[in-house]
């Protein structure tokens, strides 16, 4: 007879082997683990063995941190995750990471939350790690600035968010990291140029940035496979990703009455340029506006090899120009994504702010067939009816088809618009569009995703 986690009476669970259950416990928070040796006899060690620990010692005596690492008794750690705020306490600190790296952990994870954190500095031993292969380090403002040199000679995997780096302890932390494959910068500051040309093993780089982490100004990166690039409120010079193959940009120029005359020429389009070997693309909606002033202003357009384009935007009338010149330079388009989203965009006044700097009219700029779309100061929600909405996204795609000649699939991604009866309606012109231009045509409704212009402050 099997009764809860029972079999006859015998307890199922306790009877499985301890591999086993060092995989469950590995799972959920330590404390929670040692929660278990009270079950039974059988228990009462499991936890102490489990390969894994998860410590939040936010609210916890260090003491009591101390007593449960010296009751840990597996030979090594597969991972081990810290998240504190005691860095008052900074000898205790240092005891428990020097406890993680003594035990050969090979996922390190080092939350901080304390506003004291930048008085931290992480001790030379920290520096000098041969079996660590993923390194998270996640602070409000660490100083990641080695005074040693730099030994993770494992180290594949690279996360740093809220960092205070330089250009000299970066080049010591990739000098000192030959297997790094993946590197994440989240809203670093203090460093400018980002020279990745002496790691040939790096094929992932993730960068967000923004005022108060404003993060890298030029990246050499000539043996990167996949960019992803968000949230940059500044120029950034790709230098040398040759051997890029996949990008992903949401790039926002918070004030375009600061840029001058040739700016979209020096920086947008160039950026663009730099991508000609792309084959996977993503673009976010800011830079989908940008590269539309371009198209305005008479810029011209590099020829791309994109495949797979995806677009992360808005349904508004200011992205129509940078999107049909973008499609038209690409000739190899197979698959087109339209990922709607909700957020803000670039206000239309920046805009034609932007155009008058070369003696434009707004009024002769914006295309009068596309007048049927909103602008950026308004939203969806003032289309009268669903039916009036679904005609819009029809047309949205109608003149996307219009501008490729290529394309073997669509898919739409709908977030935000559409009731049930419109989305019936749309799939019902999806159909005739698809038929009209021997493209498949797929219409989804997606999760939640939401695009917000608000940056992490310091």
């Amino acid at each position: 007879m099997i009764t809860g986690d029972s079999i006859d009476g015998v307890d199922f669970i306790s009877s499985l082997p301890d591999v086993i259950l060092h995989h469950i416990l590995s799972a959920v928070p330590t404390k929670s683990a040692i929660r278990t040796s009270l079950l039974s006899k059988r228990w009462r060690y499991v936890w102490s063995e489990t390969p894994s620990l998860s410590i939040d010692c936010r609210r916890t005596d260090p003491n009591s941190i101390d007593k449960t690492l010296a009751f840990f008794s597996a030979p090594k750690i597969t991972s081990f995750h810290l998240c504190t705020s005691l860095l008052n306490r900074i000898d205790p600190l240092n005891s428990w990471i020097e406890f993680a790296i003594s035990h050969d952990a090979e996922k390190l994870s080092l939350e901080f939350r304390d506003f004291r954190v930048r008085d931290y500095k992480f001790p030379d031993f920290f520096y000098t790690n041969s079996s660590v292969k993923q390194l998270f380090v996640n602070s409000g403002s660490v100083d990641l600035i080695p005074r040693c040199s730099v030994s993770w000679t494992s180290l594949k995997n690279l996360s740093l968010s809220f960092c205070t780096l330089s250009d000299e302890s970066f080049l010591k932390i990739l000098s000192g990291s030959p297997l790094l494959e993946s590197l994440e910068l989240l809203y670093c500051a203090e460093y400018m140029c980002l020279d990745l040309s002496q790691s040939p093993r790096l094929k992932r780089l993730e960068i967000d940035r923004s005022d108060w982490f404003m993060g890298p100004t030029k990246i050499v990166a000539p043996h990167l496979h996949c960019l992803r690039l968000r949230h940059s409120r500044l120029p950034c010079s790709l230098v040398d990703v040759s051997s890029l193959t996949e990008a992903d940009l949401n790039i926002y120029f918070c004030d375009l009455k600061t840029l001058t005359a040739d700016f979209l020429q020096h920086n947008v389009v160039k950026m663009l340029q730099m991508l000609q070997n792309v084959e996977k693309l993503t673009i976010g909606g800011t830079f989908l506006q940008m590269l539309s002033l371009a198209a305005l202003c008479g810029v011209p357009f590099p020829t791309l090899k994109i495949k797979t384009l995806t677009l992360e935007t808005m349904i508004i009338r200011s992205v129509i120009p940078g999107i049909t010149k973008l499609l038209r330079n690409t000739s190899g388009l197979r698959k087109l994504t339209i990922h709607t989203v909700k957020g803000s965009s670039i206000s239309e006044l920046h805009l034609n702010a932007y155009l008058r700097l070369h003696s434009l009219n707004q009024r002769q700029c914006w295309r009068s067939k596309d007048s049927v779309f909103p602008g950026s100061l308004e939203t969806i929600s003032m289309l009268v009816g669903k039916h009036a909405e679904s005609n819009l996204v029809a047309l949205f795609m109608e003149r996307l088809l219009k501008s490729t000649k290529s394309l073997e699939t669509m898919v739409v991604l709908l977030v935000g618009y559409l009731d049930a009866s419109g989305f019936e309606e749309l799939a019902a012109m999806a159909t005739t569009l698809s038929h009209n231009n021997d493209v498949s045509v797929l219409i989804k409704r997606s999760y939640i995703k939401c695009v917000s212009n608000t940056f992490p402050q310091r």
